[in-house]
């Protein structure tokens, strides 16, 4: 606690009893690189106060150092291991980390982009009281959104928050390349607004943003939609285009975490089994080279794109609503609407911008049929099996 007293003293210029009416010394959460504390202000809002260690600005480069020493002996060992590509992330990604202004922007800017998701709650920031170093917020609470015990116990639909989730991160990657990075549960939370009852995800710590380049965005997105299609040829060329090489089968493997048998056959026509799952887990250990080789080639920009998938797989596993047909759905929703508005914004001709538009239209219309298609032959199911339920258990007379 002394700790914080001391930066916040040498970034506000005040006492903590000056600026809060009441300040929890246990805080809510603590990282490597700062910790949150629940307060009250003066004006009697509640908020949350995230501080960073006083120490960790000049331990981090210290740390990069001893990272890069150990990745270069690592590569004299292990020739084949490439793992230089760990330590140019760093670099890069942790003075943004440890700038708390650039965290402020980052949350604004994605609460503007994603205003139109009424299930989303991104805290205000209170910009009179933060500094590099101290970031002063709305203060939210709610479960962890792998929590499905708490989502149980609140009435909170836990298929739905899976595909509010989906539909999020779809937005961000496919639509407006701007990607929060580190959805770990701790970041994720659920509750019911205590306006309207209705259940809404909260997103927080908004320090590690990637920014999508339109040319990586839009391959990507034209990736997905040949995974989702199960159209090989343009898998192969999409997975090249991003850096794969001939690597491409390990790529769309660690890009869907699927076997190879099961993205031939369709990602949404299989779904994932316990048995498929152990065969990911067993095999991954016989291709680190191949997957250390790929990590170094891929762009830059699919490292945490990889982290980001594999967190909310994480997420996905925890709810049991892995691989749902509708998580899917919202991805090619999101893949049309981006490749349809980069055509529109390419030609100068209004035929041609209506004709893509019409085109668009169809695209989402047949993805709504195939989505209504989906959830006829679930009932259909539900109806037969309900059917079957009453022949073997009659009602007792």
């Amino acid at each position: 606690m002394q700790e914080v007293r001391q930066v916040i003293r040498e970034d506000l210029g005040k006492e903590i009893h000056d600026l809060f009416m009441s300040f929890d010394d246990t805080p809510l959460g603590a990282a490597s690189l700062a910790q949150v504390h629940k307060a009250v202000l003066h004006d009697g809002r509640t908020v949350a106060v995230k501080v960073q260690h006083p120490k960790v600005q000049a331990q981090s480069s210290k740390d990069i150092l001893l990272m890069e020493v150990l990745v270069l002996a690592v590569k004299q060992l292990f020739p084949e291991f490439e793992f230089m590509w760990l330590v140019d992330e760093a670099k890069k990604n942790l003075p943004l980390e440890l700038d708390f202004l650039n965290e402020g922007k980052n949350a604004e800017k994605v609460a503007q982009m994603l205003k139109h998701f009424d299930f989303l709650k991104v805290p205000q920031i209170y910009w009179e009281l933060s500094t590099k170093r101290v970031l002063l917020m709305e203060f939210v609470d709610g479960g962890q959104v792998n929590d499905r015990d708490y989502m149980e116990r609140n009435k909170i639909d836990v298929n739905q928050i899976s595909r509010h989730l989906g539909k999020m991160y779809s937005e961000m990657i496919f639509v407006n390349g701007f990607v929060h990075c580190d959805p770990h549960p701790g970041n994720v939370l659920v509750r019911k607004r205590p306006s309207t009852e209705k259940a809404e995800i909260v997103l927080l710590d908004h320090g590690l943003y990637q920014v999508l380049t339109e040319e990586f965005r839009l391959d990507y997105c034209r990736l997905w939609q040949s995974l989702i299609w199960t159209d090989m040829e343009r898998v192969k060329k999409y997975s090249q285009r991003l850096g794969a090489g001939d690597l491409y089968p390990l790529f769309a493997c660690m890009l869907t975490a699927r076997s190879w048998d099961s993205v031939n056959r369709g990602i949404g026509q299989t779904p994932v089994t316990a048995t498929e799952d152990s065969e990911i887990r067993n095999n991954a250990a016989n291709y680190l080279p191949q997957i250390s080789q790929l990590l170094n080639h891929v762009p830059r920009q699919m490292l945490l794109i990889f982290k980001t998938n594999d967190l909310l797989r994480g997420i996905e596993a925890a709810l049991s609503t892995r691989a749902s047909s509708s998580s899917f759905l919202s991805m090619s929703r999101c893949c049309v609407r981006a490749l349809a508005a980069h055509k529109r914004k390419s030609t100068c001709s209004f035929f041609r911008r209506t004709q893509i538009s019409f085109r668009e239209a169809f695209c989402l219309w047949q993805i709504n049929l195939h989505e209504v298609a989906l959830r006829v032959k679930g009932l259909r199911l539900a109806g037969w099996l309900l059917a079957l339920l009453c022949w073997l258990l009659p009602a007792p007379h």
